[in-house]
């Protein structure tokens, strides 16, 4: 698979840079998994400001009824995929994105330690774009080869580590479509 990307201290090169408040230093552990999320503000809404608005804490809770409920949430992502591919920097991959919550992988608790998450704008029940497909699967080819310990095995959904508390991203993500790029992509 050609990539467009590549990773120079720890930050996605080709990807707008927008840094997020909402990070820390990681604890001593390597990076070992990747978490595949969904966001849209307002939900079901897409190509606004929303989603940049709260992972920099300016999201206006006047501006939507849903607003009110999230305004004061101190969360990010790593990276965030729009609808048309276009790819936004958060958190530079060495620290911790608060992207999981609660979660678990593989027995082990606080994923937000170990992960890198990254944000397509879409819904569970929205298909996702070509496009963000495209993109997806060459960024994840670029973090396998900048973080070894992520291989096809350590890439789940949100909702694979917080069942029951996350439904992202959702029965619209093809699964099978992502996971074939990216086999076709290592073979190459």
């Amino acid at each position: 698979m050609t990539t467009l990307f590549s990773i120079k201290a720890h930050r996605l090169e080709g990807a707008t840079q927008c840094p997020s408040a909402n990070q820390n230093e990681r604890p001593n552990c390597e990076i070992s998994l990747l978490v595949i999320h969904n966001i849209s503000l307002p939900p079901g809404q897409f190509g606004g400001q929303g989603i940049r608005q709260l992972f920099t804490n300016c999201l206006d809770p006047d501006e939507h009824p849903y607003y009110r409920d999230i305004h004061q949430l101190e969360v990010s992502a790593h990276l965030l995929i729009d609808r048309h591919g276009k790819v936004t920097q958060f958190v530079p991959f060495d620290k911790r994105a608060w992207h999981a919550g609660r979660s678990c992988f593989d027995g082990r608790e606080a994923c937000n330690d170990f992960s890198i998450g990254i944000e397509l704008e879409g819904a569970d029940d929205t298909p996702y774009t070509d496009a963000q497909y495209r993109v997806l699967a060459q960024i994840t080819a670029t973090l396998m080869q900048a973080y070894p310990q992520i291989n096809l095995d350590r890439i789940c959904g949100h909702s694979d580590i917080a069942p029951g508390r996350k439904t992202d991203p959702g029965p619209a993500f093809d699964w099978r479509r992502y996971r074939t790029s990216l086999v076709a992509g290592n073979q190459e």
